[in-house]
């Protein structure tokens, strides 16, 4: 029986269909206390003193922290990359001289119960010396600390890509196309809030931090160096986790205080932020700005693109470092050509939340600039901007296609596409003329209708290696084990999937303990689209190595050669003869020895590209300002898709996340850098009102030579084109070929750009 292709139920569903879910907030200790934090109430301002004697006599109050109590801590370092020249701009897990942002961590509070430490946190004064906040990281860069670090810039890096002949590109163009577009700051925000709970084993020495999500034992070796401990003595335990998206990919400052409060107190240390913590001191993200000057022909092929383009870091650079505008730099030329490329991308740091990485980070925002610069060649030019596309897409006999760049670390080499052929099947499956003339009728009758597409690349199974180990005991179930987490993307069905399809075993038999560091000694996490790729293959080849064993020893037990045996339904079986033996009396054999065991390391070098296009078909009020997304589809080529089911969930949540990001959430500020979005009320989101039903044409036409599934990631492509398509739709609505310059498409901007067309101020 196949079990890869199948849309079969996942196994995580079960718990938390019967309420048996076990989340961070879920935990409960004897003698256990609770963490709160004081945040800084200003954005920028030197440290003058912070008063906690108040706080201290409260009665139930176990202990109050400043940075004077975690001094010997160091600053949290960084996960993806490391450059010296980031060093300095870390941020310490409380304030040290300054505080950069509204909701830095300045002082934590203990107590015994949860009401008493948010009282006492109530009691700690900041004197603070209040200082001109930076809010514009297109401005010319600022002091970071001027005192602590006297001359250092609010500029840690410029990161610089290139290839081709620039000169000759501009030289021979017919027209230069310029274009500059904005993307606003947003975030995911996961039903579950952050949080930790901290359990030291007096016995043992043994540390355990239950909550762990994404990277559990990267945490677990950055932790134990800033705490001074044996990472044997430390271990991150992943429960069940309510949305990751990026967000919980981050070490915060929480995490190690919540470590540090378990040890130096000798009580279990509970930490949930609220929601209002959540967006002022979680990773923010996207903010960025784009200059793009692009060299075309008279056709609209792009000779040569120059682009500059500056992220707002926030107020540190986190553990990501570099990686959202490394991504946005490197993955900027997307499906196209594009002979000649250059680009600049500044990071720079301003007084707002720190920014990290949130779904598709680099590539939803480059993608939107990109798609943009398309249509306004188009326009430009009076032509098709599908035929634009056409003839700027990379060609089939092109790949593998080297991109000229690097990004992550790693050579950029789409490694299987065929681009033209998506987009032909796209028009076709929308009967793309027939839908042009329908919108061009309603138009004609006075509403506001439009099409657009974007079409993008992807790049997911980030490596370097992944490995998992497997065991089969006498009951014939199955166990694997593996170092990635699961932050609800099916990890559970689909490494069971792929392990029953060799073994021929339902998946129900088969268990996937992950995020588990006390099981296994190494794992990357879950992050950059990499599990099913990256894990997905070392369980393949854990899989076929138990095959082999269980055939080798049954080749003995049953007199036949190991080429005159296979596996079906669960036994090694005669192919001519038809005798058999169970799997599980295998191993029942192998008792007294090792057992069944087998283990599977993948190693990749190198990222698989998957790659596809959104269309989107809206309606635009005047009256309102209102935007009615009538129909949105996805055409995305995965490879392979283990379970087509997941896969489209994965893009029908992704779609749901860009159309927040594109027509409503965004954190705004004040002039003094007060955060005006602290709530659900005031950061909106978007519900099943604003979010169609979402139609997917999944394809499986270019899978991956570069692992043995032939599978590339889906749990990005769904968010990935949004903002762009939807931008399109809106100018062909409102006929006016580069309306939107910026994202969120927001009732108050929309109204600009209606009065604009109007001749209205």
């Amino acid at each position: 029986m196949n079990y890869i292709g199948r849309s079969l139920k996942r196994l995580e569903d079960r718990p938390l269909l019967l309420g048996a879910g076990a989340f961070a907030a879920d935990g409960r200790w004897p003698d256990q206390i609770y963490m709160r934090v004081v945040r800084s109430p200003v954005a920028f301002g030197k440290i003058l003193g912070i008063e906690t004697a108040e706080a201290t006599r409260l009665d139930g109050v176990v202990a109050v922290w400043t940075i004077q109590d975690v001094d010997d801590l160091p600053p949290i370092d960084f996960r993806q990359m490391r450059a010296e020249g980031l060093v300095p701009y870390r941020q310490w897990i409380l304030a040290r001289d300054y505080v950069r942002y509204v909701g830095e961590p300045v002082a934590v509070v203990f107590a015994t119960d949860p009401y008493v430490a948010e009282d006492a946190a109530d009691l700690v004064f900041c004197d603070i010396e209040e200082l001109e906040a930076n809010l514009d990281a297109t401005a010319k860069p600022s002091l970071f600390m001027p005192d602590s670090y006297p001359g250092l810039l609010s500029e840690p890096a410029v990161i610089r890509r290139s290839y081709g002949d620039m000169d000759a590109a501009f030289g021979q163009a017919h027209r230069v196309v310029e274009l500059e577009v904005k993307i606003g700051r947003h975030t995911g925000v996961p039903l579950e809030t952050r949080g930790a709970l901290g359990v030291l084993d007096a016995d043992s020495g043994v540390l355990t931090i239950y909550g762990a999500a994404k990277v559990p034992h990267y945490n677990r070796d950055a932790i134990s160096r800033m705490l001074g401990l044996d990472p044997g003595k430390l271990q991150l335990s992943e429960g069940h986790v309510g949305g990751g998206f990026g967000i919980r990919g981050e070490l915060y400052p929480e995490d190690v205080l919540v470590c540090a409060a378990a040890l130096r107190l000798r009580r279990p240390v509970k930490w949930i932020e609220d929601r209002k913590e959540h967006l002022l001191a979680a990773n923010h993200s996207r903010d960025q700005a784009y200059h793009l000057l692009a060299a075309v022909d008279p056709h609209g092929f792009i000779l040569g693109l120059k682009a500059e383009l500056f992220t707002d870091q926030g107020a540190y650079v986190r553990t990501h470092g570099t990686t959202v505008t490394d991504l946005s730099a490197g993955m900027l030329p997307g499906p196209y050509v594009i002979p000649a490329y250059s680009v600049e991308g500044h990071i720079r740091l301003t007084n707002k939340t720190p920014a990290g990485t949130y779904r598709a980070p680099g590539r939803y925002e480059s993608t939107f600039a990109r798609e943009r610069l398309i249509e306004k060649i188009a326009a430009e030019l009076e032509l098709s901007s599908i035929d634009v596309r056409r003839i700027n897409l990379v060609p089939e006999d092109a790949m593998p296609f080297d991109r000229g760049v690097e990004t992550l670390g790693t050579h950029i080499v789409y490694d299987s596409g065929k681009y033209h052929d998506l987009l032909e099947r796209l028009l076709v499956h929308l009967d793309y003329d027939r839908l042009r003339e329908e919108i061009a009728a309603r138009r004609a009758g006075g509403e506001m209708v439009g099409l657009g597409i974007a079409y993008f690349v992807e790049k997911s199974g980030l490596g370097p290696d992944d490995l998992v180990r497997m065991s089969l005991d006498k009951s014939g179930a199955v166990e694997i084990v593996t170092g990635v987490a699961s932050i609800g993307q099916g990890v559970e069905t689909v490494l069971a999937q792929i392990c029953s399809e060799t073994l021929d075993i339902p998946i129900e038999r088969i268990t996937v303990v992950h995020g588990q560091t006390d099981r296994i000694e190494c794992g990357r996490g879950a992050f950059a689209s990499r599990v099913t790729v990256m894990a997905g293959s070392a369980v393949k080849i854990a899989s076929e190595a138990l095959r082999d064993r269980a055939v080798a020893v049954a080749a003995d037990l049953l007199q036949a050669a190991p080429d005159q045996l296979c596996l079906v339904d669960g036994a090694v079986t005669v192919r001519q003869g038809g005798a058999s033996i169970r799997l599980g009396d295998i191993a029942g054999q192998l008792e007294q020895t090792d057992g069944l065991k087998s283990e599977g390391w993948f190693r990749a070098d190198h990222m698989t590209y998957p790659y596809g296009i959104h269309f989107a078909q809206v309606k635009v009020d005047p009256l309102t300002c209102g935007i009615s997304i009538e129909r949105y589809l996805v055409a995305y080529d995965v490879g392979r898709a283990v379970n087509p089911m997941l896969v489209q969930g994965q893009i029908a949540g992704g779609v749901a996340q860009g159309i927040g990001g594109a027509l409503l959430e965004e954190f705004v500020y004040d002039e003094q850098g007060q955060p005006l979005a602290t709530s659900l009320a005031d950061y909106l989101m978007p519900t099943c009102r604003e979010v169609p039903d979402v139609e997917v044409l999944l394809r499986e036409d270019a899978p991956s030579p570069l692992n043995p599934l032939g599978v590339k990631g889906a749990g990005e492509g769904g968010i990935t084109g949004v903002g762009a398509a939807l931008a399109s739709a809106i100018d062909a609505a409102l006929q006016q070929p580069g309306a939107v310059d910026r994202l969120p498409i927001t009732p108050d901007r929309l109204h600009r750009i209606l009065h604009r067309k109007r001749g209205s101020s």
